[in-house]
Formats: C-alpha cells, structure tokens, sequence
C-alpha cells in the first residue's frame, strides 16, 4: 500500500517515541486535533503523555524545549506553519543555536516547519524560510523532497545531538507517495543526483525537485539532457556533489522557492563561482520564487513560485547562453 509524505513523517516520529524514551512531541493541537496537517494524527493514544499540546505561544513552546533539551529530552516541537517560527526566533538563533557553543551541552531538538504554498494560503501561511535559518552557525536545516528522505532524514534529525529545523513541504503532504519506507539513507549534508544528464545542471531541493524533474522531462523531448541535484539538506550544502554535477555539464541553474535576496540559490552559485569557476561554460543562473509577499489567489501564487514552465524556460536560456 502507498504511503504519502505526510504518513512518513507521522510514522518516523511514531518509530522515535517507540525507539527513546526521551523523545516526545510539543505543539499547538498536536495531542487531541492531530496536529494542523494531522502529522501527529493518534500518537498521543499509542504513546500517552508523550505527545503534548502547548499554549499558543511558539517563543514558550521553543524555550521550554530548549530546556527539556538541554537536560537530556528530545523534543520535537511542530509548529503549525513556518511562518509562526518567526515569533520564537530569538529563542532558535540566540538559544538553541549557540548552546553547545557557549556550554558544551548538547540541544537535542528538532522543530518541524510546514513551509513553502500552496493555493490560497497567502503571506501569512506559505513562506520558505529555510534561507534565513541556514544563515545561523549551529543548526542543522533539512528539505526533504521524497517521502523516503522525509522518513529517514526526520528519524536522523531526531538522533542527532544538534538543533534541527526540518523544513517539509505542505504541498507534498498529500501529493507526493511511495510504496515502502527506507531501510537505509544517505547521510545528512550528502545530496543525491535525482536525474543524470549531460547538458545542463539544476540544483534544487524540497518541493522544486518535482517541478525541475517536470521540466527536466519536457527538456529531454526537445533533445536536451538535464542533470537533477537535490540538496536534501541546505545547512550543510553537499558542495562537493554540486561541483561534480557542474563539471559533467559545464551550466549550472539553481532553483528554490524561497525569496532570491540572500538565499539558498545565492549561496550555491557563490559556490561554485569560488569553487568551480574553470568548470563553467556559461554564467550561473538562478530562479527564485518573486520578491512579493505571497498571494492568495491560486493564479497569482501560481506566477509567484517557480514552476515546471518556468524552470524549462530558464533552462532553456541558460542553454542558448
């Protein structure tokens, strides 16, 4: 029977509470509504009192959890959109972040985002946040893009002893399915090479990775062979398989669906700028979602965001470059 995106996220945190004791999950309506997405759907009954519903305060919800952290916990906290992860800030990149740094304690937690649109949710519900995050020296930010990545890297991020930001993407929820879980997985920070091709590259990860494969499909009827890199995690970038890519192809299109100012896009192309320079046979491009805040209507959101269209035709130009 398939499984979708969500129900892998559901089952990976069900396999943590089973697994360590020390584990449980926090957030708004998690216990008796299942959570916003019902990510946490019937936990709270296979594991009583570890599945906890908090106030709706995410600077209070973040906190307490660095706490439990810290003292030997591990929380997962989920908050119901990314965007509400902006009210406790402070407390990721001030607390969280440089515990171990200003301690030798380790933090221990994970606080899962839904992120990226969707039709009709608007600026208050859609954002991709996963850039500003990265930024910060300390955590871990994960996107995953299959269901498979979003099992094992969710089980990953719950092990290790490093604050994790696990951005997973709302539209994959329900449309994304695989028949089985993952036995085994890459490693964090390693990203994987999703299409092979000789042409061009586009690194990209979470919910782009289908738009560019789309668009990758579409370039292949036009005789074009396109090379998928998906990032998997943001923080660490996996530079090494990037440049490997691009010195295959010798063209480079980096693709995200977060805001182009200072984000993930940027970061990979100054990469391999720096790194790969001598391996290109064209200047890198990029495409991001607008720089608007995101609308509601679903054709307006459509025209924010990249999509498969979009990609193919800056494929296309950096081809012709």
């Amino acid at each position: 029977m398939a499984i979708t995106y969500l129900e892998a996220i559901r089952e990976a945190q069900a396999k943590a509470l089973s697994d360590d004791d020390s584990v449980y999950i926090y957030g708004q309506d998690v216990a008796g509504f299942g959570g916003a997405f019902k990510a946490t759907k019937n936990l709270a009954e296979r594991f009583p009192g570890r599945v906890l519903d908090s106030p709706i305060s995410e600077d209070a919800m973040i906190g307490s959890a660095i706490g439990a952290a810290i003292e030997g916990m591990r929380p997962i906290v989920e908050m119901q959109f990314a965007d509400f992860s902006t009210v406790a800030f402070n407390q990721i990149v001030n607390q969280a972040a440089t515990h171990y740094y200003r301690t030798g304690v380790p933090c221990p937690l994970v606080v899962r985002l839904p992120s990226g649109g969707n039709e009709g949710s608007g600026p208050f519900h859609s954002q991709s946040l996963e850039s500003i995050y990265a930024h910060y020296p300390g955590l871990v930010v994960m996107t995953p893009a299959t269901v498979e990545d979003a099992y094992s890297m969710l089980l990953e991020a719950i092990a290790i002893d490093d604050p994790v930001i696990f951005c997973e993407h709302k539209f994959l929820y329900y449309h994304l399915k695989a028949e089985a879980l993952p036995t085994e997985s890459l490693p964090v920070g390693r990203a994987r090479v999703a299409r092979e091709g000789r042409h061009a590259t586009i690194v990209t990860y979470s919910a782009m990775v289908h738009e560019s494969l789309k668009a990758a499909r579409t370039l292949h009827e036009e005789g074009w062979e396109i090379e998928i890199v998906d990032l998997r995690t943001v923080k660490p970038i996996d530079t090494d398989t990037v440049l490997g890519s691009v010195a295959r192809t010798g063209r480079l299109l980096v693709v995200g669906e977060g805001f182009p100012w200072g984000g993930v896009t940027a970061e990979v192309v100054s990469r391999v700028v720096s790194d790969g320079f001598h391996l290109l046979d064209a200047p890198p491009q990029r495409l991001n979602s607008r720089e608007t805040p995101i609308p509601y209507h679903p054709n307006l959101w459509k025209a924010h965001r990249p999509t498969s269209q979009s990609i193919a035709e800056a494929a296309r130009r950096l081809l012709h470059l």
